[in-house]
């Protein structure tokens, strides 16, 4: 394998935490919900589904169980942000603090303080007969494992869903004018919820994904600014899923070349290192915000009895 190929399938790789994450972030504010808790879901998501895999052995049902967590964290920011109209950014820190915290204890009550952490067999690679043999993109796009064609399975769906169903329609009116879809019929409480869970589920399989490919344990940090990441990337698609998946590259890029350049010994400081993924979004936000489509609803709550809802 070259080194071409063998960086781009490190980048392919790379790209499936920021895939879900933003895409998690993205379905719940197309209905409105501006979740700002992905650092922690994916923090929870990571110590849960390393320790429902540790304990009961396999890591679908460590994913399955991550991801039914992540989704009550979110249905409780959609039905506390619909109910009682609190504010999402409030509640989304006070969740991030929360899930945070909640994935330590967890990890500490279960496992307590080892010399020698336990580990969990990490994901293995998945081989498509005939599309892997391609020269150069069979290696890179058919020879990995299940959560990397899980990851752009479901950014397929969700442009599916947005732009070629009634659903989507539907869903996409809620976080642009959700007084016109009220009018038309839709359930805006109910769509706003359950956008709000399915985004947060997909956050914690984002974060349950790292310890069962990178490390196959858990440790604190690990999620190291990821979370963060997916909101400047939901901006920098233009809160649509194909211009998230295309944007997950250049992220999950500059990360991997980060840890190239730090592993070929280079004189350069480590934190320098670590910053040029930071300092990379920032720039390319700088143009990017000029013409992202945000949802014109993000962040504001609904009440269908007010003449002007904020």
């Amino acid at each position: 394998m070259t080194e071409v190929t063998s960086f781009l399938q490190l980048v392919v790789t790379a790209m499936v935490p920021f895939i879900l994450a933003a895409q998690g972030t993205m379905l719940a504010g197309r209905a409105g919900v501006f979740n700002v808790a992905q650092e922690g879901l994916m923090m929870l998501g990571a110590s849960v589904g390393f320790l429902v895999s540790l304990t009961f052995g396999g890591n679908l049902v460590g994913l399955l169980v991550a991801g039914l967590v992540g989704g009550g964290f979110g249905w409780f920011l959609g039905w506390v942000t619909t109910r009682f109209r609190l504010d999402q950014f409030v509640i989304g820190l006070a969740l991030f603090f929360a899930a945070t915290g909640i994935a330590s204890l967890l990890y500490k009550v279960v496992i307590g303080v080892t010399l020698q952490p336990p580990l969990i067999p990490t994901l293995d690679d998945l081989s498509i007969p005939g599309l892997s043999a391609i020269p150069v993109l069979g290696p890179v796009l058919f020879e990995q494992s299940a959560m990397v064609y899980f990851a752009f399975l479901v950014s397929g769906l969700l442009y599916w869903l947005l732009y070629r169903t009634n659903h989507g329609l539907s869903l996409r009116s809620v976080g642009e004018n959700p007084k016109a879809a009220d009018s038309l019929g839709v359930n805006v409480a109910r769509t706003r919820i359950w956008c709000s869970a399915g985004g947060a589920a997909l956050m914690a399989l984002a974060g349950a994904y790292l310890p069962m490919t990178y490390t196959g344990t858990y440790t604190e940090g690990m999620v190291a600014g990821r979370g963060w990441l997916a909101i400047a990337l939901a901006f920098f698609g233009g809160w649509r899923p194909q211009y998230i998946l295309a944007g997950s590259a250049f992220f999950a890029g500059m990360e991997v070349l980060a840890l190239r350049v730090q592993v070929g010994g280079l004189d350069v400081p480590h934190q320098f290192i670590s910053m040029l993924p930071y300092v990379a979004t920032l720039l390319v936000m700088m143009f990017a915000l000029r013409w992202a489509s945000i949802p014109a609803f993000l962040g504001r709550n609904y009440d269908r009895e007010s003449r002007t809802s904020h």
